[in-house]
């Protein structure tokens, strides 16, 4: 049995207690990674930036920062208590090929469901109790990846928990699916644009959302919902006109 796992099978069966204490402690330890991964990636592109530099960190932003690791854990917990309770259902490993296809079912659905939560988050009604929070800061840095509502963390880790309920992923999946939503989820927050000139110039990698896409939803809140690719915005018509000016602009173009 590898380490990954042997660690599921502990989880299965140890104290809930302590499995809430493994749960907080991979979600503090994937927003210092985040962090200082970010840091690393912003000083790395400072020149092709895709935004305005943000304004000094505010005690509000790293208040909500908290509160989104804090919920994210107890999303994780309900997700234990939910396979435990048989609810959930996790395959083992299959291997490379049956682990490919379990991650690019996951991918696949998050990005689509995420699509759709996201535009019902900017309806007008819905708009100031979910997601104003996070439009609040309009010029990204790393750390405004978990500037969220409250309402809104608990939504998408809903979203989450229903996607691997329906998939029935396997527990390797689902650890390279969440490695994957963090990557993603800090490039589209840096605010500097480390895809080089030639991505949407590229059969199939153009499709695959970049850190300005992200950036140009930011400052233009009727475009650019998706979050892996951009093909639900080219489907339903919300892709920016300007991503790839905007794009061209970041790379020095």
């Amino acid at each position: 049995m590898n380490p990954l796992n042997s660690f599921f099978t502990a989880l299965y069966t140890m104290p809930l207690e302590q499995a809430a204490l493994w749960s907080l402690l991979g979600n503090v330890v994937m927003f210092a990674l985040a962090l200082l991964a970010g840091e690393a990636l912003v000083r790395r592109y400072h020149d092709k930036p895709n935004s305005p530099a943000p304004e000094p960190i505010s005690r509000q932003e790293i208040t909500l920062a908290v509160v989104c690791v804090l919920l994210n854990t107890l999303v994780a917990i309900v997700g234990i208590v939910l396979w435990r309770a048989e609810i959930i259902q996790l395959r083992p490993d299959g291997g490379l090929l049956a682990t490919t296809v379990d991650v690019l079912v996951l991918i696949a659905l998050m990005d689509f469901g995420m699509y759709v939560f996201h535009r019902m988050a900017h309806h007008p009604l819905l708009y100031p109790i979910i997601h104003l929070t996070h439009h609040l800061y309009e010029n990204p840095r790393p750390l405004t990846l978990f500037v969220l509502n409250p309402f809104e963390v608990l939504g998408f880790g809903a979203l989450l928990i229903v996607v691997i309920w329906l998939s029935h992923a396997s527990q390797v999946a689902i650890v390279i699916y969440l490695a994957f939503n963090l990557i993603f989820g800090l490039v589209g927050h840096l605010g500097v644009e480390p895809a080089p000139e030639a991505w949407l110039k590229l059969p199939v990698i153009r499709t695959i959302s970049t850190s300005t896409f992200h950036a140009g939803h930011h400052h233009d809140k009727a475009h650019n919902f998706g979050f892996y690719t951009v093909i639900w915005d080219r489907l339903f018509g919300t892709l920016s006109p300007e991503y790839t000016t905007d794009f061209e602009r970041a790379n020095g173009g």
